[in-house]
């Protein structure tokens, strides 16, 4: 029988494998491949300031088709109170049939949207075309032979984006099985594909921030066949030489059942898990790195046994975002999973969106968004931040939606 931590690790990596079957199994359908297009002009004097620049949602608009649903959805971040968005542009929807053609017209929608909407995009690619990988594998098998090629698609893909996007994510989940192609996680494979994509990307240009990819946090013992622990995985990195290919760490922080203030312990998954991965960057003398969490959150479904009530959501949410803005200098922003769904998943993963397929705001959007704007007190007092509330004494720790 398994230790509940142990159990939730083993939740975490099964919740990546899902992940990945399902965008695989998600449709795409390609859009016209137009001439690169003009700087939007970007919302001016829309928006009121907000007292916490690091908040930001992960968006999936991967599968969003409607040009008008994807420049809403930024709009709605905004208005919430966020300026940093994570998103995830596929390898193989771009360039689907061959090394020689590209597909760059929904990825143009969603960075000229963000630009627009006054957002910062971190850019997660990959995803493998059929072509660049052996039959029957999965689209997160890439072997040496093809990292030239993704090399190469990221030279193009920063290329085109210069002056526009800024950040970009190598990789996902790299010390899963599931996100590195149903094969045993390999630091030292993953240390070289990282180098070829640093080296071409600082080649199309020079001041972008390359990030090491977000790795999942779990607790899985080693020589497991689902995972490496992640913290044992960045060890292995920084052994196999790749400090020197990386500007800033992606982070995934989960919170699953515990408050983000529950504190940090290599034993536990939980929010404060950030500081695990703070802490060995110091060590190795990468402190000065920024950190980003680019996947994170609590989800509130009634039927997971791994989610928390609408109300504790609500507090914890805000509460994260406070704690990285008040406690972490190091870490630059917060981009909780997830924005919105295009369509519904009929799972707990509805349970973890800020809004409805349909953009009707739930209510962790609307506190999140008073608690930004500094507006009203908002349920548990968010409008202060709970915790602001906790030390004069005057959050009573119940309530809900």
């Amino acid at each position: 029988m398994m230790s509940p931590t142990r159990s939730f690790s083993t939740v975490l990596v099964i919740l990546a494998c899902v992940i990945v079957l399902l965008a695989g199994f998600l449709p795409h359908v390609p859009l016209a491949n137009p001439a690169p297009s003009s700087t939007p002009t970007p919302i001016r004097n829309s928006q009121p300031p907000v007292r916490n620049p690091k908040i930001g949602l992960h968006t999936r608009l991967t599968d969003e088709p409607e040009p008008g649903d994807i420049e809403r959805e930024f709009r709605m971040l905004r208005e919430m109170g966020g300026t940093w968005a994570t998103e995830f542009f596929p390898w193989t929807y771009i360039q689907p049939s061959d090394r020689n053609r590209f597909d760059w017209g929904h990825a143009d929608l969603v960075v000229d949207a963000a630009q627009a909407a006054g957002v910062t995009l971190l850019a997660r690619i990959d995803g493998v075309p059929s072509w660049a990988r052996p039959t029957g594998t999965t689209w997160r098998y890439l072997d040496q032979e093809h990292y030239q090629d993704y090399g190469d698609f990221i030279h193009a893909f920063v290329s085109r984006y210069k002056g526009r996007v800024s950040h970009y994510i190598i990789w996902n989940e790299p010390n899963t099985s599931a996100e590195w192609g149903q094969r045993p996680p390999d630091p030292q494979g993953y240390a070289e594909l990282l180098r070829i994509a640093y080296l071409r990307a600082k080649e199309a240009d020079p001041d972008c921030i390359v990030l090491l990819a977000g790795l999942a946090p779990n607790l899985e013992r080693e020589g497991s066949p689902n995972a490496m622990n992640d913290l044992t995985y960045l060890e292995r990195l920084y052994d196999a030489g790749a400090a020197p290919y990386f500007d800033a760490v992606a982070v995934h922080s989960y919170g699953l059942t515990s408050p983000p203030d529950d504190p940090a312990d290599p034993r536990k998954i939980n929010f404060a898990r950030a500081e695990e991965i703070h802490r060995i960057m110091v060590e190795r003398g990468d402190g000065e790195k920024p950190v980003f969490i680019t996947e994170g959150g609590w989800n509130d479904s009634p039927r997971w046994s791994y989610a928390v009530k609408p109300y504790q959501r609500v507090e914890y949410t805000v509460d994260a975002y406070r704690k990285a803005h008040e406690e972490w200098p190091w870490c630059k922003a917060v981009c909780l999973w997830a924005s919105r769904l295009p369509s519904p998943a009929y799972t707990y993963f509805d349970n973890y969106t800020f809004l409805t397929p349909d953009f009707i705001p739930k209510a962790v959007y609307l506190e999140v968004q008073k608690y930004a704007l500094g507006e009203g007190s908002g349920i548990g007092g968010q409008g202060l931040g709970v915790r602001s509330n906790k030390r004069l004494g005057s959050h009573s720790g119940s309530g809900g939606p």
